[in-house]
């Protein structure tokens, strides 16, 4: 053990906290959490020394251990799920892309509150429902309540007592929402119908289907048969739906079902959401996990890591098998919910029943998943093979780099280079350039000068013995310039001026998708089904739209700059004191020496040079 390391683990606390495992480089290996850091960390160590060895990674990769104290163990939990989603380290299971998990929102603190799909949990007052495995999980649930309830859906600023609008939208006239707008409906209202949608988001149905049918008959009473028709067909929606929810003979109470599958560094988590024996979600979550996490840490990760970002905690959640840390586990789910909650694994009867469903459901989706990513994997590899044979490569190109020339009426000409990797983008190692030594348009200099720029800087790195795994600006396997012959015979003066004789280039022409090689006369025409022109054409749209991006950037840039840009001597505070003092630019060329001299911190001379500069423009 290096000393350093040493000394940090002699200076752990006997206290509860996250702790992180680093290799060399900084990055991190694996996060966990500790009721005592000193304790659980030095067993580590002292494992290894028995002979033991942890299972998932050498211990020996851990370069130094950094850590954070909490006052408590569910906090120490909270921590724990918070920074392997900021981290991403590979050897925590992890829930996937779980950042960008949606949730339905109802904004409370709007006089009529909207509902809405959110990425972001933000402490403004608004009701959070979620998080949901998907749009698509999140858009069905939005399409349900929208045909059962009216609600607004605009974000027009509404507010009690005021007519927002003259007159209301085309959801007024369809019955699809209440006019607030133009105060066809009061605030007290409104927000009881609001209530009932939560209700129903909180599968809550029988008590929904019981305020409905009180108002459908107090409102017959009343003699307000429209409202008491309108009201009945509410109610039967709300009851053909919730009939279409019943599970038999499933307990009544409030619990969440989990379903556990893993295959190939993956696990699928299938939850199901029951309310008053009715299943009211479902959804399928993916993990990434390496094989020698045991499945009982798996699950604990995805307990932890769900339950830090759900809206709601139920007092009972049924489970395949009891996961690590059950007792912490149940006493942060308790501080979250603020009542008990128990992790439960049915022995018999429904319940187990109905893990075993959803343990199903989860082998089920997580085969779909994984056929279906082959199933991408083998065309894109039928692709690449078949790119190979049409262009008589050596070899199947991993690392396909494709670039493009933007120019508008010639200026602000930039080059753009896109990779991609086995087929499939690879957006970190896009590259763009600005074109410098190129006046006017010339797609032939453009392209001269970014090929150039890009491989001189390869052979830097190669001088510099910066290995291929390191280097930021690796080698392709193939080069695609979009354009036709006379492009493809600039790139290939260039890769030989740079030594590069034996690269392979290939040019795609826009007219006819036609691919050019060096020196030769026909093009070579790929069927138009074939998927390695399909994966051709992806290339140099992908570079064609990451060109014309950053010359939208930078024209934008340039348009929006003020003659006094160009002038020495007149910096930013300069610059907003004459436009503070004169109100524009016009004005400013209005002015004479004298008033412009009269605006703190410009002086005569400069006054002179802003004069004569404006005079002239």
């Amino acid at each position: 053990m290096i000393p350093e390391l040493q000394a940090t683990l002699a200076r752990l606390p006997d206290h509860p906290g996250v702790y992180l495992f680093k290799d060399a480089s900084g990055g991190v290996l694996y996060v966990g959490k500790a009721q005592s850091l000193r304790h659980r960390v030095r067993s580590y160590w002292q494992k290894r020394a028995r002979g033991g060895s942890w299972g998932i990674f050498s211990i020996d990769q851990v370069a130094t251990v950094e850590w954070t104290l909490t006052d408590t163990v569910s906090e120490a939990l909270l921590l724990e799920a918070s920074l392997i989603k900021r981290h991403q380290p590979q050897y925590n299971a992890r829930l996937k892309d779980d950042k960008s998990y949606p949730f339905i929102k109802v904004t409370l603190a709007d006089d009529f509150p909207r509902i809405e799909r959110t990425r972001r949990l933000v402490q403004d007052g608004s009701r959070y429902f979620g998080p949901y495995a998907s749009v698509t999980s999140v858009d069905s649930a939005m399409d349900l309540i929208r045909r059962l309830f009216p609600f607004r859906t605009c974000t027009i600023p509404i507010r009690d007592g005021e007519r927002a609008l003259p007159r209301p939208c085309l959801l007024y006239d369809i019955k699809r929402c209440q006019g607030p707008c133009i105060e066809a409906i009061s605030k007290d209202d409104y927000r009881h119908d609001i209530d009932q949608v939560m209700l129903f988001l909180e599968g809550r149905q029988e008590q929904v289907t019981r305020h409905l049918r009180r108002e459908m008959e107090a409102a017959s009473n009343s003699l307000d048969y429209e409202r008491a028709a309108s009201l009945r067909d509410q109610l039967r929606a709300v009851e053909r739906t919730t009939e279409s929810q019943k599970m038999a003979a499933y307990s009544r109470t409030q619990q969440d079902v989990l379903g556990l599958a893993r295959g190939n560094g993956e696990a699928a988590v299938q939850l199901f959401v029951v309310r008053g024996g009715r299943m009211v979600g479902r959804d399928v979550f993916t993990l990434v996990s390496r094989s020698e996490v045991p499945d009982d840490e798996v699950l604990a990760a995805f307990v932890k890591q769900y339950y830090a970002n759900a809206a709601s905690v139920p007092p009972a959640i049924l489970l395949p098998f009891q996961p690590a840390e059950v007792e912490d586990l149940q006493a942060y789910l308790a501080e979250r919910r603020g009542t008990r909650v128990t992790l439960t694994v049915p022995q018999r009867g429904d319940k187990r029943e109905l893990v075993a469903l959803a343990t199903r459901n989860a082998e089920d989706a997580l085969a779909r998943e994984q056929a279906r990513r082959l199933a991408d994997q083998g065309q894109l590899l039928s692709a690449l093979e078949e790119l190979s044979d049409a262009l008589g490569l050596p070899a199947t190109p991993v690392r396909i780099e494709c670039y493009d020339i933007s120019t508008i009426q010639g200026s602000d000409t930039v080059g753009s280079m896109v990779v991609f990797v086995d087929g499939k983008p690879a957006p970190a190692q896009y590259r763009r350039f600005r074109v410098k030594t190129v006046e006017g348009t010339d797609d032939f200099a453009s392209h001269r000068e970014v090929l150039r720029r890009r491989f001189r800087r390869a052979a830097l790195e190669a001088e510099e013995g910066i290995g291929p795994d390191e280097a930021r600006w690796q080698m392709p396997d193939l080069v695609l310039i979009d354009g036709g012959k006379g492009q493809v015979s600039a790139a290939k003066e260039v890769l030989d001026d740079l030594g590069l004789h034996d690269l392979p280039l290939a040019g795609i022409a826009k007219q006819r998708e036609e691919l050019f090689l060096p020196g030769a006369h026909d093009p070579i025409v790929l069927p138009g089904t074939a998927p390695a022109l399909h994966l051709v054409q992806r290339l140099r749209d992908e570079a064609h739209r990451f060109a014309i991006t950053y010359h939208r950037s930078l024209r934008g840039k340039r348009q929006t700059r003020s003659v006094f840009d160009d002038l020495p001597g007149l910096g930013p505070k300069r610059r907003r004191a004459l436009l503070r003092a004169f109100g524009s630019v016009r004005r400013v060329r209005e002015a004479s020496v004298e008033e412009i001299a009269s605006v703190p911190g410009i002086g005569r001379g400069l006054a002179e040079r802003v004069h004569d500069a404006l005079a002239a423009g």
